[in-house]
């Protein structure tokens, strides 16, 4: 289980768990910002990010600065009480700073100029930006730093949404500068890239380009290390900002918001854990996802594991409708409470939105808000007050950690390699697997943490690693050791594969792995599209199959036709107290779940309770022992849940029943 780290100093500064979202002033008259006040207030907002999008405003030309507005903003929020998270408003450089220096802004790798329209117009690798995006910094810290209202630095914004590689003159000689720092010599960069391969040897750092487009497939080693420096490179940005607010505000802490979900692996998030003071992130529900509230899990899951399982902020999520999906259907009664105390149920003790009040122009004008275009008679708005309230009284559950003794390895560089061109397969990819498992043990109520592979695994009966192509020496030790310590750890298909300069791992698959399965793996046998295998107990399988050789292992499956008849598809190796599983191909869903059967038994990890299908459960549980279990019922009839003690929302005694589509949070014991 993952140890604590300590609370945050954010939550000194805001009382409870927080509650609000981006506020965006600027876009409205006086008249409209005192009503904000009052609505506020009803609400229950304790906490709002502020200024995101204001670099325009505040800085009108170069050097002349009009802080008027914010000034009274700033005021009249600590007027009511509520607490500010402030940002730097570097996340869209104004127009005269386009203007003035147009050689910051992004390159694609097809050489097309992304101009200015928009927002996130600029590279980070660019001196002169940086050179302004401090510049602000400085003025906005120097003029707020004694401010009552001020809690948290909102760093820039979602760095790396809409674009996260960038291929410019200057981002090119920063990768140049990045490989020299990394490898030393020109010789040891040839060695890890393979470039004997294809005439690709390189005489010097100064002959190296960013891997853009090019006649056929490019270099796997340059196209990971480019992958790593651009993540690197938006880390060193933020970096430096950061580094101006500490020596002005040494005691404020500062985040920025990270986009951790299924769909955003350009940035290495466990790397970038380190620079933040308190991890937060955005989560965007998609409509036409049926599971949706399976895929908002894993997202929390990832957060929480980034945090080192510490409390989180959930920086921004939607009230109902966004705006930018093909069609933006609004969340349904409830769901939007079912949302926010799933996000709080996996480890959030702040529930914030995008955004306060919804836009009247603008892009983001439909998409939806805290107070809606309809005002105060709304079902939103209704449904807003309501959080607020059930938040207010969850305040027991701040700074309490989630319970789980079943972790999901998860590695963003292995992400990243194992989805580089000329691969066995286009049809294994990184997640799918991953979330299938995590997906059958959401369905159980069954709460995992997704830790790094080199995270300590002491504590969890049972350890899921999932196409793992790329693992160091001292991770792959780190998994062996926590089968012999007593867990139960399944290995599956194409992991250990490579090292992380993406080198085979000679002698036969799964490479790192295989003397702690007890299995060889000669060949791969990729599945052709839509085709299916049995294996010998009926299970239906996809995507993958491969001949291997027993070294050790028992085998408990094997697959059935030509040609790997009898040969053995899920194993088993004793290891110490433990044992390895070896699976290597991709069951269905019900094969899926017997496989769990299996692995749960032999691992004694159960349930948090017994519950009706279709209910999430998860329980948090303080450091003096109180625990609290959620139950949320994403139905349409009322559940029943074998728990006993005091529902936090309602204050009653639980009866053991969630309504249709309803929430409880009981305060066990």
């Amino acid at each position: 289980m993952q140890e604590p780290s300590g609370p945050s100093p954010v939550w000194s500064k805001v009382q409870g768990l927080a509650f609000g979202g981006d506020y965006n002033p600027e876009q409205w008259p006086r008249s409209v910002r005192a009503e904000d006040l009052e609505l506020m207030q009803e609400a229950g907002v304790n906490l709002l990010s502020v200024g995101i999008f204001s670099w325009a405003l505040l800085e009108p030309a170069e050097g002349q600065y009009d802080f008027g507005w914010l000034d009274e903003v700033m005021d009249n929020l600590a007027g009511i009480g509520v607490k500010v998270a402030l940002a730097t408003a570097t996340a869209a450089p104004p127009a005269w700073l386009v203007r003035k220096h147009p050689e910051i802004l992004p390159v694609t790798a097809d050489g097309t100029v992304l101009g200015p329209g928009s927002r996130r117009h600029y590279t980070p690798s660019s001196a002169v930006y940086r050179r302004y995006a401090t510049g602000i910094t400085r003025v906005i810290a120097e003029r707020y730093k004694d401010h009552p209202a001020l809690a948290l630095w909102h760093v820039d914004n979602e760095l790396g949404c809409h674009i996260s590689e960038f291929y410019g003159d200057e981002d090119a000689a920063a990768f140049r500068a990045w490989l020299e720092r990394r490898y030393g010599t020109v010789d040891a960069l040839n060695a890890s890239w393979g470039t004997a391969f294809w005439s690709q040897n390189y005489g010097s750092f100064d002959e190296i380009l960013p891997p853009s487009v090019a006649p056929s497939t490019l270099n796997p080693g340059q196209q990971l290390d480019f992958q790593r420096f651009n993540s690197w490179s938006l880390m060193d940005y933020y970096r430096q900002l950061v580094a101006v607010l500490r020596e002005v505000t040494p005691d404020v802490p500062c985040t920025t918001n990270l986009m951790a979900s299924s769909a955003t692996k350009s940035m290495d998030y466990f790397d970038w854990a380190k620079e933040l003071d308190v991890i937060a992130n955005d989560h965007y529900l998609v409509a036409a996802d049926p599971e949706r509230q399976v895929e908002l899990a894993f997202s929390a899951d990832l957060t929480r594991g980034i945090a080192g399982g510490d409390p989180w902020i959930l920086m921004e999520h939607s009230t109902s409708a966004v705006n930018w999906q093909p069609r933006n259907q609004p969340k349904m009664p409830g769901e939007m409470l079912r949302n926010s105390l799933a996000h709080v149920a996996r480890g959030a003790d702040a529930v914030m939105f995008f955004q306060w009040r919804q836009s009247f122009a603008g892009s983001e004008k439909f998409h939806s808000a805290m107070v809606p275009h309809g005002g105060r008679d709304t079902r939103v708005w209704r449904e807003v007050v309501e959080l607020g309230a059930a938040l207010k009284r969850l305040e027991p559950v701040r700074g309490s950690r989630v319970q789980s003794r079943a972790a999901i390895v998860f590695d963003y560089e292995s992400w990243w390699a194992s989805e580089i061109d000329s691969k066995p397969s286009i049809d294994v990819k990184y997640l799918d697997l991953l979330r299938a498992f995590h997906r059958a043990l959401f369905l159980r109520g069954i709460a995992v943490d997704l830790v790094h592979p080199s995270a300590s695994l002491e504590g969890y009966g049972l350890v899921l690693v999932c196409t793992l192509y790329a693992v160091s020496d001292d991770s792959a030790a780190n998994i062996a050791a926590a089968a012999s310590a007593g867990a139960t750890v399944l290995v599956s298909y194409f992991s250990g594969i490579v090292d992380m300069q993406d080198h085979v791992r000679l002698g036969g698959y799964p490479g790192a792995f295989r003397g702690l399965l007890g299995v060889r793996v000669e060949e791969f046998h990729p599945l052709l599209a839509g085709s299916q295998l049995t294996l010998s107990d009926g299970t239906v399988s996809s995507v993958w199959s491969e001949h291997v050789h027993l070294a050790g292992a028992e085998a408990i499956q094997a697959f059935t036709g030509y040609p790997l008849d009898g040969v053995p598809a899920v194993t088993r190796r004793p290891v110490g107290f433990g044992a390895a599983w070896y699976l290597a191909t991709f069951p269905d869903p019900d094969g899926i779940d017997a496989l769990l059967d299996k692995l749960l038994a032999e691992s004694g990890v159960s349930p948090v309770a017994d519950a009706d299908p279709g209910v999430e459960l998860v329980r948090r549980v303080s450091e003096d022992g109180r625990s609290f279990l959620f139950a949320i019922n994403h139905t349409r009839s009322a559940a029943s849940v074998s728990a006993t003690g005091t529902d936090l929302l309602t204050g009653e005694s639980f009866g053991g029943t969630v309504p249709a589509g309803g929430v409880v949070v009981v305060a066990e014991g």
